[in-house]
């Protein structure tokens, strides 16, 4: 029996479709968690949009939460191996307490769970939010690059790389694990969350671009690339998966161009970037809403790291899907 957290969101919706879909007669079964109808109905929706809405009649659903004990203890039941796809997202420092209690104590349980019934292996999908800061002499970030707690970090970030301590706490007590680390992950069918916001915001005629930059990668990468590690012997390793590093504007420019609509055209510079989140912060407070442009986010837009995926393609030999290719693709479904 395989099991996914966080079946209900982007990753892990896809990863549930690949693996029903690649899946040999008498093989193991997969389970799914959710938190509630509605966010089942996202994943059912996802399945039908690739035409295969019969294999999600087969997944084995169970209502649960990744801060729920009691009802992971059944969720458990008869489970060998462990997707770890769910998290919260957030930049909004108000979301502080929740991202960290859903993504460290969350991580916390699954660990605790996947060694009190002897897993035989489990992959986390983390983000490069938690990968290391570049010293002065390195030019891309690496599984190996040092986290430096001296240096700002996101609280999804610091959520993220306290996960990631919890998963090598369970390693270090005989837990098999694997890590992938994906960078922003394009992908259909959550188009009010997580990546897909850029192509509603893009296809409601977003004027502003940054020239900022970032490692980019198809969800079908993520996934694909995450079943061939657990079906290896490969374990204890973690992995940075990005196709490509890219400037947001010619990210924004594919989509604009495959959605048939205006691209972004005013450059919205670091010192303005700086302006708009500081106004946000502003009226968010007076309001008593929730942050549109946290400040996170808004540095995020204009850094310009470079990841290095060399030693996934090194491991795996593996190719990516070109991204403006992929942003066509998915922009038609």
């Amino acid at each position: 029996m395989i099991l996914v957290t966080g079946g209900t969101g982007l990753v892990g919706a896809h990863l549930l479709l690949h693996l029903m879909q690649s899946r040999s007669i008498g093989s193991e079964n997969i389970r799914a968690i959710y938190r509630n109808a509605k966010s089942i109905e996202k994943t059912k929706n996802l399945f039908s949009l690739y035409k295969k809405p019969e294999l999600f009649d087969t997944i084995e659903w169970i209502q649960a939460d990744i801060t729920d004990i009691p009802a992971l203890e059944k969720a458990f039941n008869g489970v060998d191996y462990v997707y770890h796809c769910a998290a919260l997202i957030s930049f909004d420092p108000k979301d502080e307490d929740l991202i960290r209690k859903t993504n460290i104590e969350g991580t916390a349980n699954i660990v605790n769970f996947c060694i009190a019934n002897a897993i035989k292996k489990l992959c986390f999908v983390s983000s490069i939010a938690a990968l290391g800061d570049l010293a002065a002499h390195e030019n891309f970030i690496t599984e190996e690059t040092e986290w430096n707690p001296e240096k700002p970090h996101s609280d999804y970030a610091i959520s993220k790389y306290g996960a990631e301590m919890e998963i090598r706490r369970g390693q270090q007590e005989g837990l098999k694990v694997i890590i992938v680390n994906p960078g922003i992950i394009l992908g259909p069918g959550f188009w009010k969350q997580g990546s897909g916001v850029l192509f509603t915001k893009v296809k409601k005629g977003l004027s502003y671009y940054t020239l900022g930059s970032s490692g980019f990668i198809a969800v079908t990468d993520v996934v694909r690339i995450a079943a061939q590690l657990m079906k290896s012997e490969i374990h204890n390793e973690r992995f940075t998966l990005i196709a490509k590093n890219i400037v947001f504007k010619e990210v924004l420019n594919s989509i604009a161009d495959s959605l048939l609509v205006k691209r972004p055209s005013i450059h919205a510079k670091p010192v303005i970037m700086e302006i708009l989140w500081r106004i946000d912060w502003i009226l968010a407070n007076i309001f008593m809403k929730k942050r549109k442009l946290p400040s996170a986010t808004a540095k995020a837009s204009y850094s310009k790291n470079k990841y290095s995926n060399d030693k996934i393609t090194t491991v795996l030999k593996t190719d990516f899907l070109d991204i403006h290719q992929y942003i066509k693709e998915i922009s038609a479904l």
